[in-house]
């Protein structure tokens, strides 16, 4: 299901690195893994889900920040980092299938972007509501998308699409 909704700016616990998109698989959840250690060990509660947000740049490469919302602003200790989220307009898309079919949630979101006439304003993130392990993210993943409407009133819109032998609902 698509939906569009507001998000209020989060504060972030992080690792980051960058690499190939092919090397996220591998890093994301052992990222998270280190900055839940830091997290328990520094007596800081997780504010949310583990989630990863890239930012592409130049050769292929992108860079990654991956880790846990919390409730206020952490210290930065080298190995792990504060980041935030963006406050503003979204749109957030359920993905309940393989890992390795997300590409097929992101092709929702473009679908969903053209027919509302929305633009991304950043990068996206996905938040595991599965907890990530060492061979797979999860297959409950949460893409957030921040977004900005090129017209005044945004429509509803519904539409059905199949991942994995499934409907996939969407709806503005």
């Amino acid at each position: 299901m698509a939906q569009s909704r507001f998000h209020y700016e989060e504060a972030t616990a992080v690792r980051r690195a960058v690499l190939f998109p092919g090397q996220l698989q591998d890093w994301v959840p052992a990222a998270c893994a280190v900055v839940a250690e830091h997290l328990r060990h520094h007596g800081i509660a997780p504010n949310g889900f583990p989630f990863a947000r890239c930012h592409p740049l130049l050769d292929g490469v992108v860079e990654v920040e991956a880790g846990f919302p919390v409730a206020a602003p952490i210290a930065d200790s080298g190995l792990v980092g504060p980041s935030t989220l963006p406050a503003g307009p979204v749109l957030a898309v359920w993905h309940n299938a393989p890992d390795r079919k997300i590409a097929e949630s992101y092709q929702v979101v473009d679908e969903w972007l053209a027919a509302e006439g929305a633009t991304p304003t950043g990068d996206s993130w996905e938040i595991y509501h599965d907890l990530p392990s060492c061979d797979h993210l999860g297959t409950r993943i949460e893409i957030v998308q921040p977004i900005a409407f090129t017209h005044a009133c945004p429509t509803t819109v519904t539409r059905r699409a199949a991942v994995d032998g499934r409907d996939i609902s969407t709806a503005g």
